[in-house]
């Protein structure tokens, strides 16, 4: 006989905007039957007197408190109170980590993304969906593309006009923007009007925002692709180049999840576009220069991946503490002393290098490290065409020289 599995410690319950009367029978009987109930205050609002169960409101920062809170707590039956579906950018993320699935019971409401597709006429798998939840607004850049359906589950009250203002400043200011409040409630309420005009005053604070972008004539297009126009760029000259740029995040590999160390950011192009290649992918630049460092940040954010962390120092010695990375970008300072060593050892089983030059004597360095460790040494050779006198010639730029390569081994 199979043994009955164990009763979940925590059932976490998901509430809509319409409260009480939204919610099916299994998950009006859990509430009615805790002992404990966990939630947002507003959330918390929407029972009856008749879930006698004491009430806690979740404290501020909630991710520190959410193990102590519970173990207070154990042996007495708990529900836990989300926002829609728990386990879309919600608390059940949270719970899973710190207790484990197996303590949880998951009772899921429709999230607000089902709700606003369902107004809308969006297919759900064919829309983008950002949160701006405890997260700046610039990241919203990065799911800006031309005839793109973007959600955006809101912050708050004023983050409409927030969204309204990135548009503007990002090229895409005839968007159409709708704002829809109280999804599922009685107060439900529909906003609409174009990004580069809009002027509505804030509204409900419990908003999702449908943006059908449109990106205005003659503004800077931005593929979803490696290789941005370097015009992308704030830089002093320190940006690796287009065509290289694209070659360069091909030899990379980026792949969800994963970290990379860019070494010796200059405008922090290679970094900025591994991140924009899976909004999951992470990436550290190490800059030695204070003012190219504080420059990265800035490209970062206005190219949607603001969480790019930037190192100030030089390496190798800044590295030191650094979380292993799956990738390592070397675009200057080859010949400095133990840097390639360092790079090398920090990487995984199975992590991949790539490593630029224009120089003769870092390009003998790679060259010596290729006999030793092998992979692949190419020469990577871009012209343009360009006026000459009343006719068009080529104009050579200087050919870097590119090692990449892999370490052996078994995949971690």
């Amino acid at each position: 006989m199979i043994p009955a599995p164990p009763s979940p410690a925590v059932i976490v319950v998901g509430i809509g905007a319409d409260g009480w009367p939204g919610l099916p029978g299994s998950a009006r009987e859990a509430l009615l039957d805790a002992e404990v109930i966990v939630g947002g205050t507003r959330q918390l609002e929407l029972l009856p007197a008749d879930c006698a169960g004491e009430r806690v409101a979740w404290p501020s920062p909630l991710r520190p408190a959410v193990a102590g809170l519970l173990a207070a707590r154990a042996g007495r039956r708990i529900a836990v109170l989300a926002s829609g579906d728990p386990m879309f950018y919600g608390i059940g993320r949270t719970l899973t980590e710190e207790l484990g699935r197996d303590a949880l019971r998951v009772l899921p409401h429709p999230s607000s993304v089902s709700y606003a597709c369902a107004r809308l006429g969006w297919p759900v798998e064919d829309t983008e969906v950002v949160t701006l939840v405890g997260r700046p607004t610039a990241q919203l850049t990065a799911a800006l593309h031309h005839r793109r359906r973007v959600l955006v589950l809101s912050a708050g009250a004023a983050t409409p006009a927030e969204v309204a203002a990135l548009l503007r400043d990002r090229g895409f200011g005839p968007s159409r923007m709708r704002v829809l409040e109280q999804l599922g409630a009685e107060g439900e309420r529909h906003v609409e009007g174009v990004a580069g005009t809009w002027d509505e005053p804030a509204g409900d604070a419990l908003n999702v925002i449908a943006v059908d972008c449109r990106l205005a004539e003659g503004a800077l297009r931005l593929s979803a692709a490696p290789g941005l126009p370097d015009e992308a760029y704030e830089h002093d000259g320190q940006l690796t180049k287009r065509h290289v740029r694209a070659a360069t995040l091909a030899a990379l590999a980026p792949a969800p999840g994963e970290l990379l160390w860019d070494i010796g950011g200059g405008s922090g192009s290679i970094a900025i576009e591994w991140m924009r290649t899976h909004r999951s992918c992470r990436a550290i630049t190490v800059e030695r220069d204070a003012v190219r460092a504080g420059r990265i940040a800035r490209n970062a954010e206005a190219l949607g991946v603001p969480a790019l962390r930037v190192v100030g120092g030089a390496a190798p010695a800044a590295l030191a503490g650094l979380p292993v990375p799956d990738a390592v970008f070397i675009g200057g300072g080859l010949t400095v002393p133990g840097l390639l060593d360092a790079c090398w050892d920090a990487l995984p089983e199975g992590g991949r290098l790539v490593a630029n030059t224009v120089t003769l004597e870092s390009e003998a360095l790679l060259a010596e490290r290729r006999r030793s460790s092998g992979g692949e040494l190419v020469r990577l050779s871009v012209a343009h065409a360009v006026p000459v006198g009343g006719f068009t010639g080529w104009r050579q730029a200087m050919p870097v020289t590119q090692w990449s390569v892999t370490k052996t081994g078994e995949m971690p």
